[in-house]
């Protein structure tokens, strides 16, 4: 292997673990449930992201063909990762979670609770 592909694969491998590191301690060091689950979505995705792109590269430069198995793998983690935050943020927010008190739009919580799902009946109108 040369040494250009394993500066590359072994910096993206660095960038990608510490960005897992990240999200990996903001997930346990962050105050309330909203921002815990910000850290997972954000940067362990990123880091995911890294270290695929990293194996993606020494697979393709071993095998001699282009190998997408990890883009694959990398393309549905960025999909399902935004859509799960999303509906475990809106689970949380209809049981009525706590919430940081510095936390802005305070009054778009209220709001967002108060508001009910459409009933059987109104979808068939």
């Amino acid at each position: 292997m040369t040494f250009w592909v394993e500066l590359l694969v072994s910096i993206l491998l660095l960038i990608g673990g510490f960005f897992v590191l990240v999200g990996s301690v903001g997930l346990s060091r962050l105050p309330d449930f909203y921002t815990r689950l910000h850290a997972p979505t954000k940067a362990t995705t990123l880091g995911m992201g890294g270290i695929l792109i990293a194996s993606m590269i020494l697979m393709t430069y071993e095998q001699g063909y282009l190998s997408l198995h990890e883009l694959l793998i990398a393309l549905f983690l960025f999909i399902t990762a935004p859509v799960t935050a999303h509906m475990l943020a809106k689970t949380a927010l209809h049981q009525e979670n706590r919430v940081l008190k510095r936390t802005r739009s305070q009054h778009l919580i209220k709001t967002a609770r108060e508001q009910q799902a459409p009933s059987a009946a109104d979808r068939h109108e």
